[in-house]
């Protein structure tokens, strides 16, 4: 089982309104709720304060949040779009009828409900401002506290402000276009270290910076999408590559297009063609390179070779332990 729960804050009584976040918690709801293949992954539940007649209180949220970390799901996920406070007692999340900053909920609390959680796997999400300090006690603000299995992404450091930009919020946007497929591995996995690579590098260093905290011993998928090598074809990284630092060598029998072939050069084969399709799916991807050669199609026509990236490598002995 996975859960999720979703707020999104643009209605603030005492307080200056947001216009971003309830639209940024629908793409985070949308984006999570199933995979790339239209499976079901998370189960959301969606909080959202656009106006007097619906707000989220602070009553509200921590009751979900109870709710959401209580049973042992395999990953209880929190987001959270809206105003943050910081101040000497710690950090704060602003809810619709906060006057006051310290009237939000204090992210100590939420801590607590997360480092008591019976979830396999827990993930705070926060775009708001000062959020980069949860997890760290106030008392001792250079160390943070999390329990096996947490895991904190946030939109800006302790001493920052979140921002938004064309309405969408700078750091959601790119939290949802990684799950969308730019932060997946090639089996399609998309986990929360994906996640921050794509938004920290999608972001300069004069920039807000997002935080990155965890305590895991292995990444959790978030989502699952299609593969950039159908899994069926890069299973076969095995059969072309069967030990460390193997050179797969090549022909021209292996080109379909008899653009440069001369009269001594081999016809191609239809089984020698197929196989290159998919060594030059695996080049594209930065699993294979050709051997003293600019491009795979001279390694083929000049009679040369091939062989496999440091990250080739990597997937190769995955595959040998059938780890996919």
């Amino acid at each position: 089982m996975r859960k999720a729960l979703v707020v999104g804050i643009n209605y603030y009584e005492a307080g200056a309104p947001l216009f971003g976040c309830v639209d940024d918690a629908h793409a985070v709801k949308s984006v999570l709720a199933t995979h790339s293949d239209g499976s079901v992954n998370f189960e959301v539940l969606l909080l959202t304060g656009t106006g007097l007649t619906n707000q989220v209180t602070r009553a509200q949220l921590k009751t979900s949040l109870k709710s959401l970390f209580a049973d042992d799901s395999e990953i209880a996920l929190f987001y959270f779009a809206g105003h943050g406070h910081i101040e000497t007692t710690g950090g704060y999340l602003l809810t619709s009828e906060c006057k006051s900053g310290d009237e939000g909920l204090p992210l100590g609390e939420l801590m607590t409900l997360a480092n008591g959680s019976q979830a396999s796997n827990n993930i705070i999400v926060l775009d708001s401002c000062h959020s980069g300090i949860a997890g760290n006690p106030p008392s001792q603000p250079m160390q943070a506290e999390l329990r096996e299995g947490l895991t904190i992404l946030t939109a800006s450091t302790a001493d920052q402000y979140a921002t938004e930009e064309n309405g969408a919020g700078v750091f959601t946007a790119l939290f949802v276009d990684a799950l969308t497929g730019p932060a997946a591995n090639l089996v399609g996995d998309v986990t929360p270290g994906g996640v921050y690579a794509h938004i920290d590098q999608s972001l300069g260093a004069w920039e807000q910076r997002p935080v990155f905290k965890t305590n895991v011993k292995r990444f959790v998928s978030l989502r699952r999408v299609q593969p950039a090598v159908p899994l069926e074809e890069l299973r076969r990284i095995t059969e072309f590559f069967p030990s460390p630092g193997y050179v797969f060598t090549l022909d021209p029998s292996y080109e379909p297009r008899d653009e440069g072939r001369t009269p001594d050069m081999p016809k191609s084969d239809p089984t020698n063609v197929q196989r290159f399709l998919a060594l030059q799916k695996f080049n594209r991807v930065n699993l294979v390179v050709p051997v003293d050669a600019d491009h795979m199609w001279n390694a083929a026509m000049e009679s040369k070779a091939c062989r496999l990236t440091v990250l080739g490598e990597h997937y190769r002995r995955l595959r040998a332990k059938d780890r996919f």
